[in-house]
């Protein structure tokens, strides 16, 4: 099969990508083979392939980017029961956890130490195929085609996480800080609570695409110009724009006993405790949040804003990303 090989890491503009031959992967007894038929492109690949991501990241060399799946089952490992070949499926970054610790048995899988991660330790999918363990492949809906709901393995299940622990409510105020490939879901989700959402993002494009998407209304952060929002205004903030800058206008735009989600990792600063404001980061999400991401999309009330590109591209993908290119979220093809 063709692959998109990481061999070494380097800044995107030399390339780091190779598209290689490499042999097709092979199920052991639980596992299954996917045919991918579109894979997301993520910043956090770009930020493993530049080498500036997590310790220990990727886990080894060379490796196959992509955590954000769709495609079609092509062979079953002799155990698997509940997929057969043909059937449409998709895999998130959680490839796989331990099911036994205390996380997992809490419903909370995605904080599970032992968890192996789809393209960073373990092969992705920007590749024709993929290996994936089946009890975490989700079967896909029939009404949404695979550059759709790729997406939905990373910022959907991203934005569902991040979502729930705000507790909105109907009638309350939301900021959601950064409006690229998960913000766009984020604002989604945060209407369906009833709560109105105000999104804060520099790029006048992301503004349009956030009212599109059912923002009340859209702001500049304070002291970049344009319209700001007004001090301690919000119930909540939901931050996906990766800058201490962002977390700061989240702490200034939350009234005292509000809530601010960091889905990004940045510093907070000097907490006001005479506030009682709750700060609390969010990542990914469990399985049956994944589940309810895909219902949501399957009935309309989801969708992902993306543009496609083929897989030999995914150097010059990421490129575009990392320039600020991409609107919502770039998808591969293979």
């Amino acid at each position: 099969m063709k692959a998109a090989l990481l061999e070494q890491t380097g800044p995107i503009e030399s390339k780091p990508l190779t598209l290689r031959e490499v042999a097709d992967p092979t199920p052991s007894a639980t596992q299954i083979v996917i045919k991918v038929g579109a894979c997301g492109v993520c910043r956090s690949n770009l930020h493993m392939v530049e080498g500036d991501w997590l310790p220990n990241t990727p886990a080894s060399f060379p490796i196959i980017p992509g955590h954000e799946v769709v495609g079609t089952v092509s062979s079953v490992g002799s155990a698997v029961t509940h997929l057969k070949v043909g059937d449409r499926v998709g895999v998130q970054p959680i490839w796989k956890t331990c099911g036994v610790c205390e996380y997992c048995f809490s419903g909370r899988e995605q904080l599970c130490r032992q968890r192996q991660i789809t393209g960073e330790t373990l092969d992705g999918g920007y590749a024709e195929y993929m290996l994936a363990e089946s009890a975490y492949a989700y079967p896909l809906p029939d009404n949404l085609s695979f550059e759709e709901a790729a997406p939905l393995f990373c910022p959907g299940i991203t934005a569902y996480g991040s979502v729930s622990k705000a507790h909105l409510t109907p009638g309350q105020k939301v900021a959601v800080l950064g409006v690229g490939g998960v913000g766009h879901m984020v604002i989604q989700m945060a209407a369906l609570t009833g709560a109105g959402v105000y999104a804060v993002t520099r790029s006048s494009v992301h503004q349009g695409v956030a009212e599109e998407l059912g923002a009340v209304a859209s702001y500049s952060p304070k002291g970049s110009g344009g319209n700001n929002l007004t001090d301690n205004a919000m119930d909540a903030a939901i931050v996906f724009a990766p800058s201490d800058a962002s977390v700061a206008e989240a702490m200034r735009v939350v009234k005292p006993g509000g809530r601010i989600v960091l889905g990004v990792a940045q510093n907070v600063g000097l907490l006001d405790i005479g506030d009682e404001r709750t700060v609390v980061g969010s990542v990914l999400g469990n399985r049956q949040q994944m589940r309810d991401v895909l219902d949501l999309a399957a009935a309309g009330k989801l969708r992902s804003v993306h543009a496609d590109y083929p897989l030999a591209e995914a150097n010059e993908v990421l490129a575009m990303l990392k320039a600020g290119q991409v609107k919502a979220r770039a998808v591969l093809v293979p």
